[in-house]
């Protein structure tokens, strides 16, 4: 049966991407057993490499935890503040009005141009040089800094795609009955933007977690893979052992976000059905049906 995406697969390409799938599958495979193998071979894989994570506490309490922690204020901190100045970005540049709309413009495609590394890096040298934020406080203000700025240019851009991609008779409809245009953005085209929004959000998310390791690798902020080197350090720990026990970390804790995200989703989306409010149909190409 043909799709609007693609027509029925008939009995040769079912065979040949049956063939594609044990070929991928035996490839990955092999590529796992060599991961094991060597691994074994040079001793990586050896109870005394890992048991104090298993055995002990002190690995945790002095070194992961304290590194865990410091990686989640900094993300807590910059998606409070990336979220709404991302949201007041976007709607900016939807403005009637150009002294409003290019400015805005302006801002995010300078920021969303710079790589956030080097974001960090002039955070850092401004707290040091025209500030009194202690030494023990700058990597972190810097680190923010450094988040804030750019992924707010990002959800700045996340925000208008959600919003342009609503049909365009929902604002039109609000105009038409006497809304203003800003009663009309925040009663009308927001809420129902906000669930199309949302996997893009939390992708987004997901990233400022992840690139608080940066301030770790450069700006010497105690986040937690910051934490998995100085414990491979001066604690004894196996790198390798270190970095999995981290991965492992940033892993639970991203599918948590996302699995969380999901439920939202789902829920909003429920409850928009349940109150009779239009939802914009999916389009074939990835967008909504204007």
């Amino acid at each position: 049966m043909s799709s609007v995406l693609y027509d029925a697969q008939g009995p040769r390409a079912k065979r040949r991407n049956v063939v594609l799938t044990v070929v991928f599958l035996l490839a990955a495979a092999a590529v796992l057993w060599w991961v094991v193998t060597t691994l074994e071979e040079k001793g990586q894989l050896e109870w005394d490499q890992w048991k104090m994570f298993l055995t002990s506490t002190e690995p945790w309490s002095t070194y992961l935890w304290p590194g865990l922690r410091n990686t989640l204020k900094a993300a807590a901190l910059a998606m409070v503040i990336a979220l709404p100045l991302g949201a007041v970005l976007g709607i900016a540049r939807l403005s009637d009005h150009v002294w409003i709309r290019v400015p805005a413009a302006v801002v995010v495609e300078f920021f969303r141009a710079i790589p956030v590394l080097v974001l960090m890096i002039f955070g850092l040298a401004l707290f040091s040089e025209y500030t009194d934020v202690s030494t023990d406080d700058r990597p972190l203000y810097a680190v923010v800094t450094g988040l804030v700025l750019y992924n707010a240019a990002v959800l700045a851009e996340i925000v208008r795609a959600g919003i342009l991609s609503l049909p365009k008779g929902q604002g039109e409809g609000a105009l038409a009955i006497g809304m203003r245009k800003n009663q009309v953005m925040r009663l009308i085209l927001l809420p129902q933007a906000v669930t199309a929004m949302l996997p893009a959000i939390v992708s987004q998310l997901v990233v400022i977690v992840k690139d608080t390791a940066l301030g770790g690798a450069v700006l010497t902020f105690p986040e937690l893979l910051s934490a998995a080197n100085t414990m491979s350090a001066y604690y004894g720990a196996n790198i390798i052992a270190s970095y999995t026990v981290v991965a492992v970390l940033f892993i639970a804790f991203n599918f948590a976000l996302t699995s969380f995200a999901g439920w939202l989703e789902r829920r909003l989306r429920r409850g928009k059905r349940s109150s009779g409010a239009v939802l914009p149909a999916a389009d074939p190409v990835g967008g909504a049906n204007a």
